[in-house]
């Protein structure tokens, strides 16, 4: 039986506004357990997920203003997957397909000069840039900095942390990357959201921009022809 995928959307919060300004699409394997994040999404095809994505943005009619896909550096060189993300923004307008780079580390390395010129091709199209879990991982400052010029959105992920969210060091790094967001002009979103004092801390530091457990979980978003998948 062939592996099934689809993809879930979780609201993006503007707190200051009392609104969904957004969506992230986030691509979910169907197991005898439900429905799962794949282990790897380098082990789902180009195909597969091209043609997931366009067959799911042209029934999402969302009346938001940003819906982010998530792509790693493979995908980003796939012209299939490329193809297929033009399409979408085609398919969405007026809203914008925000691009979201991963930090999934793929089978091979490629230097950040090669990737730019794909990047701008997206922009080129109308469409977004964003940097997902700045600060962690392979996203370092340093790592990231000759995307910042191209990028609208910074995603900073509390789940990436252990340490509670009154940790001065946390609160810290995200100061940093606030100031960073507002010195390039950039949404900063904080991510991984799960309770009333993740919000308080937000509310705290000035950061509208929220998603997370606590504003929404991802909701599948159905094909036709899916009603035996319902379940969850």
């Amino acid at each position: 039986m062939d592996k099934i995928y689809r993809y879930f959307v979780q609201p993006q919060i503007d707190i200051k506004t009392d609104t969904i300004f957004g969506y992230e699409l986030l691509i979910k394997q169907l197991t005898p357990e439900g429905w799962r994040l794949p282990k790897s999404f380098s082990e789902i095809s180009t195909e597969t997920t091209s043609k997931l994505l366009i067959a799911t943005t042209k029934i999402l009619g969302l009346k938001v203003d940003y819906c982010s896909v998530n792509v790693n550096r493979e995908q980003l060189l796939d012209t299939r997957m490329e193809d297929a993300i033009i399409q979408s923004q085609l398919q969405l307008f007026p809203t914008k397909v925000v691009v979201e780079l991963t930090e999934e580390e793929g089978p091979k390395k490629y230097s950040d000069a090669f990737l730019i010129p794909h990047l701008r091709k997206f922009m080129e199209h109308g469409m977004q840039i964003s940097l997902d879990d700045v600060g962690t991982g392979d996203n370092s400052l340093d790592a990231i900095r000759c995307f910042l010029p191209m990028a609208s959105e910074l995603k900073f992920a509390l789940q990436n942390f252990n340490s509670q969210n009154e940790d001065p060091d946390l609160q810290k790094k995200l100061i940093m990357w606030q100031g960073i967001s507002q010195e390039y002009g950039q949404r900063l979103i904080l991510e991984g959201i799960e309770d009333a004092e993740d919000a308080k801390m937000s509310s705290n530091l000035g950061i509208n921009l929220r998603q997370g457990y606590y504003y929404g979980k991802p909701e599948l978003l159905s094909l036709p022809g899916d009603e035996q998948y319902y379940k969850k």
